[in-house]
């Protein structure tokens, strides 16, 4: 029998309970969100399953909702049964001013070089990380470019026209 969202939801609402919320599957693809203290209990009830066999990291990523007071970063994991080609996403939110995650390097090895990333460019610290430091950015960096604290461009600027922006406006001829 095929491996569906169903059955995903099925295990781990019983496993769980109410601990993971916010089931959706945008495309298809089974999203929930998890406290972040369970990040890895969720990943080791997805890979040692029978049945689910969630057992390669496919991405691991962050992302920034400053107007989420409280839950400003996120972790987002995708993980692959590779036996039934079934994908699922989760995310853990944590607070910008504590951003402590447990690592997912002793499951998975591939999370080392993910994690390490997403620390350079959103400042998430992975807590047992091996090797938890810059590898795309400078060490002397003391921002986390990919957080949404900055503005995109200079709004004083005049030698552009904002139609070539795709924000409306005519070029006058």
């Amino acid at each position: 029998m095929p491996l569906t969202n169903e059955t995903i939801t099925t295990k781990l609402k019983e496993h769980f309970g109410d601990q993971l919320t916010d089931y959706e599957e945008p495309y298809g693809l089974l999203t929930f969100v998890a406290p972040k203290d369970l990040n890895l209990k969720v990943m080791q009830f997805l890979y040692d399953d029978p049945e689910l066999k969630f057992r390669f990291l496919t991405d691991l990523t962050g992302v920034h909702y400053p107007d989420k007071k409280g839950q400003e970063l996120a972790v987002v994991y995708h993980l692959h049964n590779l036996e039934d080609n079934v994908r699922v996403r989760f995310k853990v939110f944590t607070d910008i001013t504590k951003p402590d995650v447990f690592t997912a390097t002793s499951l998975f090895a591939g999370a080392n070089w993910m994690e390490r990333e997403t620390y350079d460019f959103f400042g998430v610290n992975f807590v047992g990380h091996p090797n938890l430091k810059r590898i795309l950015n400078v060490d002397e960096m003391d921002y986390f470019p990919l957080r949404k604290e900055y503005p995109l461009e200079d709004q004083t600027r005049i030698d552009k026209d904002d139609e070539m922006f795709g924000r409306g406006g005519h070029i006058g001829i």
